[in-house]
């Protein structure tokens, strides 16, 4: 489909988005957990020492809000989290106007360039991408291969029966409806883990458009936030886009079954996800589980990682506050765990506990040690 063919459609769009308010279109619905509603301003950053500010990945709000929303019982400390996407998450960390960011994907070289100071990923957990689509009169689950997906994507599958589709989805009757893409319009962690998937699996995806965070869209309709992108395919006959799976289960939306590196079929899952976290991290964390060698997992999962400063000491910061982001990101990696397989996302692996706490132990304040 051309891109042009759907600018008909727009309008109609804008309307849908408009139904979805603030939460929709601007990213900016479900975006302070609700213990706290404080702004994200350096003022309120630095000053109350008993409430943490986070912003970033839309891909782990429900997780966080849960946990949060526990941690604020168990200890009193306040956390407002504004979930805007990754790419926002990490500009507010780089300007010091939060004490972590949360990102689906590692900061690349110009985010390290701007930041220029040495930061920590600690993961958090892991999650799958869903593929989601809006077909009223299917009721079979859909199959996807790598190849249907990146050609629908690309641009190159415009019908829902298409013969390609048709040929893994044997007895189903498929719709002469157009495709419609839907895809996120922000920098997106979530974005990130889709579009490496896609390079992985396509040479044509992988030298025509790329992996990142936010790229140039071959096609389709961009939104803000998963919210957005939700709404879109919620609204669209014949919308299909990418969403974790976590809002695409509270949504009641269909999903697809996707064919791993092994050539089965892939239910995203708890299981399938954990399967495909179930490798070796390296020190640092920084991973792609995208793809995975695993036979029973989903090939489209990634973790989501907080990031802070390393040194603590930045921005009259008090070592109090330091301690209390610190405590918080260890708690999640431990109590809070206990949170993620009821929200849909696979709880970090013992071994990835390790690696987060290595990680967590080298943060300082004043140079030491703020875990003894």
């Amino acid at each position: 489909m051309k891109y042009n063919s759907l600018k008909l459609q727009s309008a109609a769009i804008g309307l849908v988005c408009l139904s979805f308010a603030f939460a929709s279109c601007n990213g900016g619905g479900n975006s302070a957990s609700s213990s706290d509603s404080t702004k994200t301003d350096s003022t309120s950053a630095t000053s109350d020492n008993n409430t943490i500010l986070g912003a970033g990945s839309t891909f782990i709000y429900p997780f966080f809000s849960k946990a949060f929303s526990v941690y604020n019982q168990q200890t009193g400390v306040k956390v407002n989290y504004q979930s805007i996407g990754s790419g926002g998450g990490i500009l507010q960390l780089t300007n010091k106007t939060v004490d972590f960011g949360d990102s689906d994907a590692p900061l690349n070289g110009e985010q390290d360039s701007a930041i220029g100071v040495p930061v920590l990923h600690i993961p958090m957990c892991s999650g799958a991408v869903a593929i989601s689509y809006n077909l009223p009169d299917v009721k079979d689950t859909l199959q996807l291969t790598p190849a249907i997906i990146a050609n629908m994507f690309l641009g190159k599958i415009t019908k829902w029966n298409d013969p390609a589709i048709a040929a893994v989805n044997k007895g189903v009757k498929l719709p002469n409806t157009p495709v419609v893409i839907a895809h996120r319009s922000d920098g997106s962690g979530t974005t990130n883990i889709f579009t490496t998937y896609l390079s992985k699996v396509s040479p044509d995806w992988s030298t025509k458009v790329g992996k990142g965070s936010s790229i140039n869209w071959p096609i389709g309709l961009g939104a803000k936030g998963s919210e957005g992108v939700a709404g879109i395919i919620k609204q669209t006959p014949g919308a299909i886009g990418y969403v974790e799976l976590a809002y695409v289960l509270q949504n009641n939306m269909a999903f697809a079954k996707v064919q791993n590196k092994a050539g089965n079929f892939i239910t995203p899952n708890i299981n399938s996800t954990s399967a495909a976290g179930n490798i070796q991290l390296p020190a640092d964390s920084k991973v792609s589980l995208t793809n995975t060698d695993a036979a029973d997992g989903y090939p489209i999962s990634g973790f989501t990682w907080a990031i802070i400063y390393k040194e603590q000491n930045y921005n009259n910061r008090s070592q109090d506050r330091a301690e209390k982001v610190v405590k918080l990101l260890w708690w999640n990696i431990h109590d809070g765990q206990q949170y993620c397989a009821a929200l849909n996302y696979a709880p970090l692996s013992p071994a990835a506990v390790t690696v987060a706490e290595n990680i967590l132990k080298s943060a300082t304040y004043n140079g030491k040690a703020i875990l003894q």
